[in-house]
């Protein structure tokens, strides 16, 4: 790569990114030291300055096919050139036709239906607005509440982020709503003392069906979950414990959404995950992220055929879902997604991940023995380090010491991009990714961490060595 890869002087561009308002910005921060950027190829990015970086995050989750492939970007030139723009409300396109039926194809159970959105955020908002709009035909006005769980990321619109349960993202927003509730968060590192695995996921599977009946069968209207926690630090739930869930919603009539913004498209191994690695046939899954590895914005509700039946069967003349977006199924877009899956086929990617996700676990696994490492848990191709004072206690490294941040800053300078959040490291790499490359990403990351413990034992924070 050449060794300036952005047309303006770097401090310039600087500059000018300062009227940028970035996303979570803290406006206290005063600094503008952000590493900008300027290239990417294959599972590398490259910044101004020309550093080579592995990409650790995936961008944010999201760049599953690796960065610079001709073929999405062929595809959505190509369709711009024919077609860039028509009104989802008026006129169908052949890629966003044929992207449906693909998606359809792939998705589990009776989830046939798509609705287009552009990004996860607002995808889960249609989701949630769907479901009030089905109970509303259906004559059950009442059957309006939503229960979620903490930890739980499902974006930054008003309703996904009320239903959204990361404590710190709340702290400045009114993101409060009545009808939302908030069970346990499903992590088996914060299981009380003298739990076991399998005692845990019984007490989190009958707190749901304890919120429900406290609530009323008759007013809770939906479930969602992320299969894997992602943005609340790739929390597991224990084996089982999907499956369960479903079976209680089953019995009280309550809408599961499968939230696989960041599980779907290949990071665990599958297009979705939701049937062959959970168990589970949801009613309805939200899609994005992976689906056009972030090349441009695109997102899916998918929704079962059941959910779709029983709306079209109760209204006499048909009842509208006045729910859309100006870009909902953008040609351009879904010319992206179309080739961003053949890609995936002609590479093999659901294949690598299958196989390199275990590798990569284990890889990472050998960092236990690092002092301030507490838990490391993943699942295909994400993973998270969870940084404590000390194993035993547990107690979290929090936002006083930046040490997620620290460790990114020491990871960058040894060519390794982290996603740093407060005291975990969280890994989510391309799916192109190789054994070689994974075993350098864990260097990087031991060196990283050491570092920053050398850095906290010398400002008192504790010994470690």
């Amino acid at each position: 790569m050449a060794s300036n890869l952005i047309d303006m002087d770097l401090e310039a561009v600087r500059k000018m990114d300062a009227h940028v308002v970035h996303p979570w910005e803290s406006f206290g921060d005063t600094s503008n030291n952000k590493t900008i950027i300027g290239a990417g190829h294959g599972a590398y990015v490259y910044d101004a300055e020309g550093n080579r970086l592995l990409d650790g995050p995936g961008g944010m989750w999201c760049v599953n096919a690796g960065h610079g492939r001709k073929e999405i970007v062929t595809a959505m030139n190509e369709q711009a050139m024919r077609l860039s723009y028509t009104s989802p409300w008026s006129h169908p396109t052949e890629p966003a036709a044929r992207l449906a039926e693909r998606l359809a194809s792939v998705a589990p159970g009776d989830l046939n239906n798509v609705f287009y959105a552009t990004g996860g955020s607002t995808a889960v908002d249609s989701a949630l607005r769907f479901v009030m709009f089905y109970n509303n035909v259906l004559g059950r006005d009442q059957k309006k509440h939503i229960i979620s769980r903490e930890d739980a990321y499902h974006g930054s619109t008003f309703l996904s982020a009320a239903v959204s349960g990361k404590s710190r993202d709340k702290n400045w927003l009114d993101t409060r709503l009545d009808t939302v509730h908030f069970i346990s968060s499903p992590n088996p590192y914060r299981r009380p003392d003298g739990v076991t695995v399998d005692q845990f996921r019984e007490k989190l599977v009958l707190e749901l069906e304890d919120k429900i009946l406290e609530v009323g069968a008759n007013k809770v209207a939906a479930f969602i979950a992320e299969p894997i926690l992602a943005s609340g630090g790739v929390i597991v739930p224990p084996e089982g414990y999907h499956a369960a869930c479903l079976e209680v919603c089953r019995r009280h009539n309550v809408v599961y959404i499968s939230d696989e913004v960041v599980t779907g498209f290949g990071r665990l191994g599958h297009w979705y995950a939701s049937e062959p690695v959970f168990d589970i046939t949801p009613d309805i899954i939200i899609s994005a992220k992976g689906l056009t590895s972030g090349y441009v914005p695109l997102a899916a509700m998918i929704i079962s055929d059941r959910l779709i039946d029983e709306v079209s069967q109760s209204v006499e003349g048909g009842a509208v879902f006045s729910n859309g977006f100006t870009y909902s199924g953008h040609p351009v877009a879904c010319a992206a997604a179309l080739a961003n899956m053949d890609v995936f086929e002609s590479d093999g990617l659901l294949e690598n991940a299958r196989t390199l996700g275990p590798y990569m676990q284990s890889q990472l696994q050998s960092l236990a023995d690092l002092p301030i490492v507490g838990d490391i848990r993943g699942r295909g191709l994400m993973g998270c380090l969870e940084c404590v004072v000390s194993k035993e206690s547990k107690q979290p490294l929090d936002l006083d010491y930046a040490v997620g941040s620290r460790i990114d800053k020491y990871c960058q300078q040894l060519g390794l991009l982290v996603r740093p959040l407060i005291n975990m490291c969280v890994m989510s790499p391309p799916l192109c990714i190789t054994t070689e490359q994974i075993d350098d990403m864990v260097k990087i990351l031991r060196e990283g961490i050491s570092r920053t413990m050398d850095d906290l034992e010398r400002e008192g924070v504790g010994r470690f060595s």
